[in-house]
């Protein structure tokens, strides 16, 4: 009998906990909550009901509260499995069942005082002859407990059917060894299956929820790049660059930071994500030149000092854009990685850039290839004050800056690479 009140005390804490789990889990709603509780109560119930019948300390004196212990626990039982299903979402159908599972507590009721459900004599406990009739609502109840878990789990994409499987075999198996042995650890078996059903629904809930959450910030996410694309070809259209300079740019960007990653360079911080990052961001570079006048962004010749001091408040101003347009829809590293790209391309490796005077790696990372990237295309590129600088002189214009206006390292990661498509043949005109 030490080891029954261990077991009983045992599935008692184990329901305890799941309860105020419960009430404390912000994932479910008021009426969720209120099943869960009333299932793990009820296996609480029918626990404590089976220890006090079956712990050893019977006396006939006691035979009308433990009758009326006995029907509570026997009218409970088979109503765990509508409990647990209201739990699981199935409102409608949970109170439908209450009404025909209400049926067996009057059989209980009305069979108790005849001893035919069962009964207390001088010997304590015994079966009567209509017992099977509380086997059918329990047994009735546990095929409920399954259709209804089945049900719940074809609403989620990630059920999980050997868990089904191995919870329904746990449960069955309890009941089984009760009623053939009169072993009585039914009640251990619906506890710990109770436990899994709950943990198993709450983690479909959790996949699925983040299913969807990726979901839409892949809907967010690409929200984001075309608002970034149309944005990046209104500039670039203003720009009178009529080349395609934000596509050759993020190509450009994205092969810089593959091979970088290649020879090992900045291992730290280049990595799937970050040239995902810049992949996409790239065309943000130019932003700023929103603010910059047409007559200075169109003019055919050479900038005056005046009208150069005016085109490099875009830099600044692109970082200002790119933060008001992003800051609050995404998460405040991808802000400050788009903002850097914006604000700091134009800076130099030996700190005489704009707008900030930044040198070395004080320069954002993205911003050294951006600025890598930029150069190149502007070199290669024919503009209406300008004509098209072969690749391979480009090539040598970015290698003698390197040191000076690039970051060395990246400058001949691009080199080396560039280098190797024209040889092949694969430098875009």
């Amino acid at each position: 009998m030490t080891m029954y009140l261990f077991t009983t005390a045992l599935i008692e804490l184990m329901m305890l906990t799941m309860m105020i789990h419960v009430l404390h889990y912000s994932g479910f709603t008021l009426r969720q909550k209120t099943w869960f509780v009333l299932t793990f109560a009820s296996v609480m119930i029918c626990a404590a009901a089976e220890y006090a019948v079956h712990c050893g300390y019977y006396s006939p004196k006691f035979a009308l509260p433990l009758t009326v212990i006995t029907v509570v626990q026997f009218s409970l039982s088979p109503l765990l499995a509508v409990f647990f299903s209201g739990a699981l979402g199935l409102y409608d159908e949970a109170k439908r069942s209450l009404r025909y599972f209400s049926a067996g507590v009057l059989v209980q009721i009305v069979c108790a005082p005849f001893k035919l459900i069962f009964g207390f004599n001088e010997a304590g406990y015994f079966r009567g002859r209509l017992f099977f009739v509380y086997e059918a609502f329990y047994f009735i109840g546990l095929i409920y407990l399954i259709i209804s878990m089945t049900v719940v789990g074809k609403r989620f994409r990630h059920r999980d059917a050997p868990t089904l499987v191995f919870m329904a075999l746990t449960l069955g198996t309890g009941v089984f060894i009760m009623t053939v042995a009169n072993i009585h650890i039914a009640y251990i078996s619906i506890g710990i299956s109770a436990s899994l059903c709950y943990i198993y629904y709450n983690d479909l809930v959790q996949q699925d929820v983040q299913a969807e959450l990726i979901a839409e910030q892949e809907k967010i996410t690409d929200i984001q790049t075309s608002t970034i694309s149309g944005l990046a070809n209104l500039i670039e259209s203003r720009d009178t660059e009529t080349g395609g300079h934000v596509a050759r740019t993020c190509d450009y960007v994205k092969e810089i930071a593959e091979k970088a990653r290649e020879k090992g360079l900045y291992a730290s911080e280049i990595d799937d994500g970050f040239i995902s990052a810049l992949y996409a961001l790239a065309p943000m570079h130019d932003i700023g030149k929103i603010v910059v006048p047409d007559r200075i962004l169109r003019k055919p010749g050479k900038l005056t000092p005046e009208e150069y001091e005016l085109m490099k408040k875009h830099a600044e101003a692109g970082g200002d854009v790119v933060r008001q347009m992003l800051e609050g829809v995404t998460d405040e590293e991808y802000v400050r990685f788009a903002s850097d790209v914006a604000s700091c391309h134009h800076e130099k490796w030996d700190g005489t850039g704009y707008p900030r005077g930044l040198s070395g790696e004080e320069i954002p990372l993205c911003a050294r290839i951006m600025a890598i990237a930029d150069v190149y295309d502007a070199l290669v590129s024919e503009r209406c004050y300008k004509t098209a600088v072969p690749p391979e002189d480009a090539l040598r214009i970015i290698k003698s800056e390197s040191g000076t206006h690039f970051d060395p390292l990246l400058a001949d990661a691009f080199i080396e690479s560039r280098g190797e498509r024209i040889r092949k043949g694969g430098e875009r005109a």
